[in-house]
């Protein structure tokens, strides 16, 4: 008898250590908030917005059900057409992610799908390079491909021979790295921007062929390529793509790269004429025009600013739909031509009408420029670096101030008593200045919830434009934007600004992060606090008309709100976030009736959702790892185009040989990987391969 009530008392244990792996399991698989694709459909959430089948869906998860509470909880509210715009935006996302390559096999075979010639030599190093550090789309480098494909139309000498002598004028602003056996050998009038430059090359020199590189020294871009002259070059590059079955996996030697053992008077080397000329304090659009579309608003003049307008705003709000054609001088430089001070009084232009290989941290989108990371976004500089002192104290969301926050100098252009008002910076801190927009009676556009009728209580709210709001007291209560200093002036900046602005005091960034809403707007050139921004908990609203590295990583409307370079959206955005007034009904007398029945809800918890997800993302694509992932791809698709033999090199296999690479980085991937995918990332590419046929 005791025997068998042993022999129970183990079955029981047995059946009980059994069920205890079984809710385990499904504790940590079913239930999993990793954002892992899943085997076992998604149960919907009551009440929440419905989206596209699970099981035909393998991608992330869908908007505001990444898998934690605090993303289930959200719902809906009302039919702002800003709930429509993230709601696309996280669509665009969706589909980004969903077709990330997991292996060197898919990224190869992507590679010549895309661009329809081999991956450059090289492309195995750089592919281990990246996985090791972790890398979250191996690959997302459009940008690069992009600068880099009309070049295929240039011969190669003509593109060293520029590369190697267009520093030897100090004037032209333009400074020298040369690579000379896997080592920066030398830099050529130099700069801190080359100098910081050099530091990031040096990361993975040992991996690059001898090249000389051709840096902006300037703030401002360089290259305006007239469009029927750059429609030349990309119909040649697309006559230069191929996939010949047998190639060379190495760069060649060059002979005519800048002979770094003799000095400029005894060189006797050729040299090509960039063809530089000077445009500053000029209007840029005389000189960028040249390279938009003939039909395109810049060129075509009978197209209204309505029309222009419509290709990137929604009616409603004048909300901006499309960030890229937002910062599209070809649609909005007829409009933004006076109201920028890059585009009517800019500082320092020095441009040139031909295709240069000049590497620059921005652009406009008319520039032929290679783009290359920002210099600010791997130094550490306190001004704009997001350091672990800055985040160990930034208070969380729910304690920062419902405010929009705005500190710097009136930086943009030549300024004086003509020009000033117009300015981009200038036109910000009036606009939200409550003294100011009192004083001058102001009366700005914005949309407010549209009463219901009266039999009808169950639908959701809609809006409606209301063109006559004043702001001022909204403004007083939920801005705090100012400048610190004024420069830029002629003749001098007193004579200008003592009797316009008071100046606030310079603040250190960690203090910025005590707002919840962080505008970023440009300078000489791009903001280099953008970075640091999308690393904080705060939301930010970014105006631009500059292109930088990161663009095609991030997106409107998910990790950061965009604003029209007008800035006529901007109540519409903040009162959509902060809110604004009370139903009619629930009014009392020390409301505020100067703006009629405008009513608009709070949606803090959209504020606070699309931070997030920016500061998730800053984390995963704009490390500086990824800085360095980005400019060893580029120097070798540079080295590349500037090889004699370039036809002809290349990596021409299929991937296998990484195979046990791969699966070794999937099986033991460092913290904070997305390649820890096991036997699952296996299952997931073969199953792309097979969907891809």
């Amino acid at each position: 008898m005791r025997a068998y009530d042993r022999g129970n008392r183990r079955l029981y244990l047995y059946a009980a250590f059994v069920g205890a792996l079984i809710l385990l399991f499904y504790a940590t698989v079913v239930n999993r908030d990793d954002g892992s694709p899943s085997r076992f459909p998604k149960i919907p959430v009551p009440h929440g917005p419905t989206f596209s089948d699970p099981e035909s869906d393998p991608g992330p998860p869908p908007p505001w059900m990444d898998g934690s509470d605090f993303e289930q909880t959200t719902e809906v509210i009302d039919q702002h057409p800003i709930a429509d715009l993230m709601h696309e935006a996280n669509q665009k996302w969706q589909e980004y992610e969903a077709g990330i390559s997991t292996t060197f096999r898919d990224t190869v075979k992507k590679y010549r799908n895309k661009y329809g010639r081999h991956p450059p030599p090289g492309f195995k190093e750089w592919y281990r390079f990246a996985r090791k550090r972790n890398v979250h789309n191996i690959d997302d480098f459009e940008q690069i491909m992009d600068d880099i494909r009309p070049f295929w139309a240039l011969e190669p000498k003509y593109i060293r021979a520029l590369a190697a002598h267009m520093w030897e004028k100090e004037a032209d602003g333009v400074a020298g790295i040369h690579i000379r056996n896997h080592k920066v050998e030398k830099l050529t009038n130099p700069s801190w921007r080359s100098e910081n430059l050099a530091k990031v090359i040096e990361v993975f020199v040992d991996q690059l062929p001898d090249m000389d590189i051709a840096m902006n020294r300037l703030d401002q871009p360089r290259t305006i390529v007239p469009w029927e002259e750059m429609q030349k070059h990309l119909s040649k590059e697309l006559e230069t793509r191929s996939e010949p079955p047998e190639v060379m996996d190495s760069f060649t030697s060059h002979s005519n790269l800048l002979n770094l053992a003799t000095d400029i008077e005894h060189d006797n080397s050729t040299r090509q004429d960039p063809a530089w000329f000077g445009h500053a304090g000029k209007p840029y659009m005389e000189i960028a025009s040249l390279a938009c579309p003939p039909e395109s608003p810049a060129r075509n003049k009978s197209m209204s600013e309505a029309g222009a307008d419509a290709l990137y705003k929604i009616q409603d709000g004048g909300l901006v739909s499309n960030f890229n054609r937002s910062s599209d001088l070809c649609t909005v430089g007829p409009v933004m031509g006076h109201q920028h001070g890059f585009l009517f009084t800019a500082s320092s232009i020095t441009a040139s009408h031909k295709l240069l290989p000049v590497f620059g941290e921005c652009k406009v989108n008319v520039n032929s420029d290679i783009l290359f990371p920002a210099n600010m976004y791997y130094l550490t500089d306190k001004r704009y670096d997001y350091s672990a002192d800055v985040e160990e104290h930034e208070v969380d969301w729910e304690d920062k101030k419902s405010s929009l926050f705005w500190r710097g100098v009136t930086s943009g252009g030549v300024q004086n008593q003509d020009t000033w008002q117009t300015m981009h910076r200038q036109r910000l801190v009036r606009l939200v200045n409550g003294t100011f927009i009192d004083y001058e009676g102001k009366e700005v556009s914005v949309l407010t919830e549209a009463p219901l009728p009266p039999q009808d209580s169950s639908s959701k709210p809609t809006y409606q434009s209301f063109g006559t709001f004043h702001p001022a007291h909204f403004a007083s209560e939920h801005t705090d934007v100012g400048f610190t200093e004024a420069w830029g002036c002629v003749p001098n900046c007193s004579s200008i600004y003592d009797e316009i602005f008071s100046y606030k005091p310079e603040v250190p960034l960690s203090e910025s992060f005590n707002f919840k809403y962080l505008i970023d707007v440009d300078g000489h050139s791009f903001s280099g606090r953008w970075r640091a921004f999308l690393y904080g908990k705060s939301l930010g609203f970014k105006a631009t008309i500059f292109r930088e590295w990161h663009d095609s990583r991030l997106f409107a409307w998910r990790h950061f709100v965009p604003v029209d370079n007008r800035y006529d959206d901007l109540y519409t955005l903040l009162m959509y976030f902060i809110g604004y007034g009370k139903p009619g009904n629930q009014r009392v007398e020390s409301d505020d009736y100067g703006n009629g029945d405008v009513y608009v809800p709070s949606h803090d918890f959209e504020g606070k959702k699309i931070a997030r997800s920016g500061r998730e993302w800053a984390k995963k694509v704009l490390r500086r790892e990824d800085i360095e992932v980005y400019m060893f791809r580029l120097l070798l698709e540079y080295a590349r185009v500037s090889d004699d033999n370039r036809g002809r090199i290349g990596y021409s296999g299929y991937g296998s040989e990484l195979d046990k690479f791969d699966d070794e980085e999937a099986e033991t991937p460092s913290a904070g990987s997305r390649w820890g995918l096991g036997g699952i990332g296996s299952l997931v590419s073969g199953g792309k391969k097979n969907k891809e046929g």
